[in-house]
């Protein structure tokens, strides 16, 4: 899952940012803020769980990939690989592909803790490193989708190395937060950002040069980068707020979270081959 960009401690700008450029900035933002990511969020996540979003939601609970047992699956932006790493213990065969040496790094350490390793690519989830129709079952949570430039590039890449009928879910944030400033507050209530601006958001140096990039996409957007990759809509899911749910990550928090959805998860179904 993604962390909170930093306004307060980075120029922002909203421009455009291609797919060189975006790699290069969230792959060194995410191996320098590794450590203080699994510092903040470790215990919410664990090591040997999958989790969907900071609503908290758990694939044990939900099924959304259906049963996996028997099952090839490939995590896109696996981050430390606790989901990747609870898929195994259901007896899927599980890759993991991030980024980020930083979180690679993470994730190595948590399988020597656990005893429970997975397959790790370090890779552009635009230049997956995998064969074709190789995997049952594609996933992402929170991670990969946000951050890149051509989420068609993607989500082509996915439905390349998913045999035809195969899985592919993945959670973003919902794009109607985008309107909302980026705080978990009261001020967070106040819509203040066009829903259709498309330009990304982005930290910069001060060369001006990214530092971290972020993507926005409307709900149609999404369909459509799916269906023009032969990828089907089965179900667009919008965990709501647990009951007692009371920690705040980034932007989601109880106050927004009993208001409007914070997360949208897509569960999709390549078409099979005729």
């Amino acid at each position: 899952m993604e962390p909170s960009p930093s306004p307060d401690r980075a120029r922002v700008a909203h421009r455009d940012v291609r797919s060189a450029e975006a790699a290069a900035a969230n792959r060194a933002w995410w191996d320098a803020d590794a450590d203080d990511y699994h510092a903040e969020h470790g215990d919410f996540l664990g090591e040997t769980d999958f989790r969907w979003c900071p609503e908290g939601l758990r694939e044990a609970d939900a099924g959304l990939l259906g049963d996996v047992r028997g099952r090839d699956v490939v995590e896109v932006g696996c981050g430390s690989a606790p989901c990747a790493r609870w898929l195994a213990t259901q007896g899927a065969r599980v890759v993991g592909v991030d980024l980020s040496a930083g979180m690679l790094r993470h994730a190595r350490a948590a399988a020597a803790r656990t005893g429970v390793a997975v397959p790790l690519a370090q890779a552009d989830a635009e230049h997956l490193p995998l064969a074709g129709e190789r995997f049952d079952v594609a996933c992402s949570a929170f991670g990969a989708v946000p951050f890149v430039a051509s989420v068609e590039t993607l989500f082509a890449e996915v439905a390349r190395v998913l045999r035809p009928g195969g899985r592919w879910v993945f959670a973003v944030t919902h794009p109607i937060r985008w309107i909302f400033p980026d705080d978990p507050g009261p001020q967070g209530l106040t819509a203040t950002q066009p829903y259709f601006d498309r330009a990304p958001y982005v930290e910069v140096d001060d060369h001006g040069v990214a530092t971290y990039v972020e993507y926005h996409r409307t709900l149609g957007d999404y369909v459509r980068a799916l269906t023009a990759a032969g990828l089907w809509l089965e179900d667009l899911v919008e965990p709501e707020w647990p009951e007692g749910h009371t920690r705040v990550w980034g932007q989601w928090s109880p106050l927004r979270g009993r208001l409007f959805p914070g997360t949208a998860i897509f569960r999709t179904r390549k078409e099979p081959r005729r």
